[in-house]
């Protein structure tokens, strides 16, 4: 399934991910599904409470939020994004360990080089599915 997101999304998320440096960062996208595209209308750019450059994971009580203005929105929670500050974009052995939702996507932000990239993927059983990711 593609994955389609605003440039000013990537935008954002991009500068999240600079401003939690050295560490990873990390939010929920949300949206709908649009002729077998997620369409993402919303992200929303959390904490890592873990403060590690190496893991993340989503404050429950942020995430509660973010899960109500989306009901409340009528939007579709699409998956998740993290970023890794100076690995590749791509999951880590961690990350697929703890990909627990077969229907998530998956972004992930790499800062390793000089432009940050961002790859989307799909995670069931431990399976990783690399997904067409649109920018526009």
């Amino acid at each position: 399934m593609a994955i389609r997101l605003k440039q000013a999304d990537f935008d954002a998320m991009a500068a999240h991910a600079r401003s939690g440096l050295p560490n990873e960062a990390c939010g929920l996208i949300a949206g709908k599904i649009e002729n077998g595209t997620a369409v993402v209308e919303k992200i929303y750019l959390l904490s890592n409470p873990d403060q590690s450059p190496e893991h993340f994971s989503i404050d429950p009580a942020e995430q509660l939020c973010a899960v109500r203005d989306m009901r409340k929105a009528g939007l579709t929670p699409l998956g998740n994004f993290h970023s890794h500050p100076s690995t590749p974009s791509r999951p880590s052995a961690e990350d697929i360990r703890l990909a627990h939702d077969p229907k998530a996507k998956y972004l992930i932000l790499s800062l390793a080089g000089e432009a940050p990239v961002l790859n989307a993927f799909e995670i069931v059983d431990g399976t990783v599915a690399q997904q067409l990711l649109e920018i526009v």
